[in-house]
């Protein structure tokens, strides 16, 4: 019989919206997305852990999760280093997250760059596609990552977000 996951999931209302956050049992994020884009947070569920092999259940601050998050938008942009995370993803993907973990707050890095961090230079392309599929963004700062030329491209939460996240974390002046 194939392995079920229990999830726990609770909500959040930001500044920028209203965040799911999903963590196991153990306290661990797996999870976290814009309630606008609940569709796709449970396609990389589906994807990760398998349609229909998990439950989703209602909890307040799972892991202290949820208290962790809400200290990140009111100012502590620290906060989110301390948060244990578990992915599910291949052995690249994975890499690519891990690198994201590592970028300093306050600071932005291309696409080329994380492919370079990561031993594989040539591949900015799988790069940025990994960096797109990552399941826990704003705690694996996907939202560092911009464009070579300095642009800010490509995040699911959309542009706005990802603008308002780095001038938060002080990124953008």
């Amino acid at each position: 019989m194939a392995e079920q996951f229990l999830f726990l999931v609770d909500r959040l209302a930001t500044p920028i919206g209203e965040l799911l956050i999903v963590a196991d049992r153990a306290g661990r994020l797996r999870t976290i997305d814009w309630t606008d884009h609940e569709a796709r947070m449970r396609q990389l569920l589906d994807r990760y852990y398998g349609k229909g092999r998990y439950t989703l259940d209602q909890a307040r601050d799972p892991g202290g999760l949820t208290r962790i998050l809400r200290t990140y938008f009111k100012g502590d942009i620290e906060a989110i280093d301390r948060l244990p995370v578990e992915t599910a993803g291949t052995p690249f993907q994975t890499s690519i997250w891990r690198a994201l973990r590592k970028i300093r707050r306050g600071t932005t890095i291309s696409y080329a760059e994380l492919a370079r961090r990561v031993g594989r230079p040539r591949a900015v392309r799988a790069a940025g596609l990994a960096n797109g599929r990552n399941p826990i963004s704003i705690v694996v700062p996907c939202h560092r990552v911009i464009g070579s030329n300095g642009s800010l491209t490509g995040y699911g939460g959309g542009l706005p977000r990802k603008k308002w996240l780095l001038e938060h974390e002080g990124a953008l002046g």
